[in-house]
Order: structure tokens, then C-alpha cells, then sequence
């Protein structure tokens, strides 16, 4: 328990942002870093990606943090941003997991992405998204992250966005598993 007048531990959050720049949408960083510091979060910064803030709050509650930064992002810019959380432990994780074995490394000209959940997929959810691998498309889901092997560019998949969505019947978004490792990288546990 913190001391009266002592500040009450942080928890580090990697906050992964679907949509952020859509249908002619441009958020700017410096923008972002600015709405995320308006919520009370200190230590904000940006990853790569623009779809990437890292933040610190006193809060252990993700979900709670996830409804407002949602809430806070769709009064300020005018459209929903999904918003999935993860703390550098959670994020490590995901960087360590290899479902697929000939893909660890990526072979050169394939895609490995990580897709971050809301929650993890029920047993229903799961089978229809098994259902959806191709003999390009390999899927794995371990937790709260479905895995997406392409075996060339994700631009050239086979499984059309609409029918994942539908699988998946939650938000998510991609990242690259190189960027995964980076940010796991970046924050060790």
C-alpha cells in the first residue's frame, strides 16, 4: 500500500489501435501522444507504428482503461478506435510464442502477423476461424492473439477481411511479429 502522499505504482500499457488512420483519417503522433496524456497517463509515447502507444497508469483494471481511451478517442476524433491493451509482460509473451516452426525465422517473402484480441476466443469462435486456413494462410490462436502465417505477402491472402471479422465476431488488429519483438524489446520484463 503507498504512503499518504506518495504516488501510487504504475502499471506500463502497450495500447494497440485499430483503424486509427481509415477512411481518410490522418492522426498525427503527436496528436495521439497529446489525447492519451489528456486521459491523466504519463510516459506517453509512440511506437513505429501509429497504431502503438505506450503509456503508464496507476489503474490495473485494462478493460476499464480500454473503455476510456475508446470513449476519449471517438468523442475527439469523431469515429471508434478499438483498443486493445497489453502490459510489456503480456506483449513478451506474444513476441515468445512460435506456433508455426518453419516460421521461426519468417522465411523470407512470408508474413507473420499477431493479431491482438479483445478477449480470448471462445471454443466456437475458434473452430471458425480454424476453418478458415488455406494452404497459404496458416492460423494458430494462443490466448488473447491469433497468429496469421502467410506464406508470401498478407496483402495477397486468401482469406478476404469480412470473413475473419465475421470468425472472429470481435475487434482486433495486426501487427507484424517484427515489431511485436521490437516493442518486447524495448520493455523487458
Amino acid at each position: 500500500m503507498a504512503k499518504p502522499g506518495s504516488n501510487p505504482p504504475m502499471q506500463r500499457y502497450v495500447a494497440f489501435m485499430r483503424a486509427l488512420n481509415v477512411g481518410g483519417h490522418t492522426v498525427k503522433m503527436d496528436h495521439l501522444r497529446s489525447l492519451f496524456e489528456t486521459l491523466g497517463f504519463s510516459g506517453v509515447e509512440s511506437f513505429i507504428a501509429s497504431g502503438n502507444i505506450i503509456f503508464q497508469s496507476p489503474s490495473k483494471d485494462a478493460a476499464e482503461l480500454e473503455e476510456r481511451i475508446e470513449g476519449h478517442l471517438e468523442q475527439a476524433l469523431g469515429y471508434e478506435v478499438a483498443t486493445m491493451l497489453r502490459t510489456p509482460a503480456e506483449v513478451a509473451a506474444a513476441a515468445a510464442h512460435k506456433p508455426f516452426a518453419a516460421a521461426d525465422p519468417v522465411p523470407e517473402g512470408h508474413t507473420l502477423n499477431v493479431v491482438f484480441l479483445k478477449r480470448a476466443p471462445t471454443a466456437e469462435v475458434r473452430e471458425k476461424v480454424a476453418a478458415l486456413a488455406t494452404e497459404y494462410d496458416e492460423l494458430h490462436i494462443h490466448g488473447r492473439e491469433l497468429y496469421w502465417w502467410c506464406h508470401g505477402r498478407s496483402s495477397d491472402t486468401l482469406i478476404k477481411p469480412g470473413r475473419m471479422e465475421k470468425a472472429l465476431a470481435m475487434p482486433g488488429t495486426s501487427r507484424n511479429v517484427t515489431t511485436v519483438r521490437k516493442l518486447a524489446a524495448k520493455y523487458p520484463t
